[in-house]
């Protein structure tokens, strides 16, 4: 069992709006995906054109993200130039994180949880990662996350779809620390659309999330 494969279970319970957003692809939205650079401690990945940067996680008084040293997630994207796409992208990525490092930290009373997660979104995050809290899991690896589109809907809201790999992350189990060396499939790729809304402080939060697993846009 590849270690989002819960996910689609949680989002069935929990989201209600229909995302109209095109499947990955190429359009005049669409950012390519690109070899990156891992930000240490937080998962999350840097473009190599990119100047240097303070982490997103770490400025303006967000919550700082951390992964064990086992696990990490990668992003593949480039900056489009547009200001509100690029901060709706970034904080598209520390919400995947959010949600990993409940996991991880066993509880999903962290700060990022509901700082970049909100609505249904939340709900959904909610759900998932009590799933492996409850059954004493973790994961383990690198989950790459890649083809991203994005969109705006006037100044304060957001679609952003990508796509996920994940035939390099497995489930572990906290207690026996087994873990499931499970082999890819055309599972193991997932289409994610989403919805996000810029708050008062300036945060594109996650709203709705919806996923397609083994979608053949995301397939290699």
């Amino acid at each position: 069992m590849h270690r989002r494969l819960t996910l689609l279970a949680a989002l069935a319970l929990t989201a209600t709006a229909t995302l109209t957003l095109s499947a990955c692809g190429s359009d005049d939205d669409s950012t390519a995906a690109k070899d990156s650079d891992e930000v240490a401690g937080t998962g999350e990945a840097a473009e190599k054109s990119a100047s240097p940067s303070p982490s997103p996680s770490e400025a303006d008084g967000r919550p700082k993200i951390t992964f064990p040293s086992g696990a990490k997630n990668v992003f593949e994207y480039e900056k489009t130039g547009n200001a509100a796409k690029d901060a709706a992208l970034a904080d598209s990525t520390l919400s995947v994180n959010s949600v990993d490092e409940a996991i991880f930290e066993g509880s999903t009373d962290t700060k990022a949880l509901g700082f970049y997660n909100t609505e249904s979104a939340l709900s959904a995050s909610i759900t998932y990662a009590l799933r492996y809290i409850n059954n004493k899991d973790t994961w383990v690896g690198e989950t790459r996350y890649f083809r991203y589109k994005v969109r705006l809907s006037g100044d304060d809201e957001a679609y952003v779809t990508y796509c996920s790999d994940e035939s390099k992350a497995f489930i572990k189990d906290k207690v026996t620390g087994k873990v499931e060396n499970t082999p890819a499939t055309a599972n193991s790729y997932v289409l994610y659309n989403t919805k996000l809304a810029k708050n008062a402080d300036g945060v594109w939060q996650t709203t709705d999330i919806s996923s397609n697993r083994g979608n053949k846009a995301c397939q290699p």
